[in-house]
């Protein structure tokens, strides 16, 4: 039987012969022996927090971590790879997303997006963080006054410093799209403007082969599973009610941007992963 623990091979049959086959996390740790483990608190397997009782079969991931210290970017790498399933981590790691706007919707992306390990973010806004951003964008009242763009890459480091994040303070328009974004996999529309918004979307899909993903209809309190994300056409994603803009007596909250942001991440995680909509 072979498992991986903190990416290192184990071939317990080479340890003993007539080894069993249910052997649990806490036995199989006494064969390797490695003790430095034992003190371990944080126990994944296949990407699921386990317990020490845990059985073991031939084949498993097993990430063996511990709380209460910030990581180093090995050791952070070993988390996300602990928390996401098996050949996840990898795929993100090495992809390059550029999102255009830093908004309620942008903001809460890149937020989504540094979380899961997208290795590069490509981050574009002109504007700066004002005391009515703060009731949807992921912001802070500390951060008032500062560019967007240095916002959110501050928060961002925070979140995780090993990623590479480049910011841009620039208003994007089609004389410009194609220096910020030329090198990204996917971009991801996160514009206020209706205008804007068809521009960046008939760019990439008349002068590109990249994917990008847009959002239309997020305001007011209605009902959550209005929002959806569909396929409008090959390379073209859309998320949101596709009815609800902002309005007189219908503004943006963070609930309704937020489902449509997260609706935003997780296609770019599922393109990112090859799942692609029919």
């Amino acid at each position: 039987m072979k498992v991986a623990i903190n990416d290192s091979i184990y071939d317990l049959n080479n340890l003993e012969r007539n080894l069993r086959k249910d052997l649990n996390l806490k036995e199989i740790i006494k064969k390797i022996n490695k003790k430095d483990l034992v003190t371990c608190d944080i126990l994944i397997k296949n990407g699921h927090l386990v317990t020490w009782e845990t059985d073991v079969k031939n084949g498993d991931e097993i990430y063996m971590l511990k709380k209460g210290k910030v990581p180093t970017e090995e050791e952070m790498a070993k988390f996300l790879k602990a928390r996401h399933s098996p050949n996840v981590y990898g795929k993100l790691k090495n992809a390059k997303v550029g999102i255009a706007g830093l908004g309620g919707l942008g903001s809460n992306i890149a937020m989504e997006l540094a979380r899961i390990g997208v290795g590069t973010l490509i981050i574009c806004d002109f504007d700066v963080v004002d005391p009515t951003n703060l009731n949807r964008q992921n912001y802070f009242i500390d951060q008032i006054g500062m560019k967007k763009a240095d916002a959110t890459k501050e928060i961002i480091e925070k979140i995780n410093p090993y990623i590479e994040v480049v910011a841009h303070d620039v208003h994007l328009d089609k004389s410009n799209y194609k220096l910020y974004f030329e090198s990204c996999d996917i971009i991801v529309e996160a514009f206020d403007n209706p205008v804007c918004k068809a521009e960046l979307t008939n760019w990439v899909l008349m002068n590109s082969d990249k994917y990008i993903v847009a959002a239309s209809g997020m305001a007011g309190y209605y009902s959550s599973n209005t929002i959806a994300t569909q396929k409008v056409r090959d390379r073209f994603y859309l998320s949101g009610d596709l009815v609800n803009a902002a309005k007189e007596f219908d503004g943006l909250m963070a609930p309704r941007v937020g489902i449509v942001a997260s609706h935003e991440a997780n296609c770019v995680l599922r393109i990112l992963m090859n799942e692609l909509e029919v």
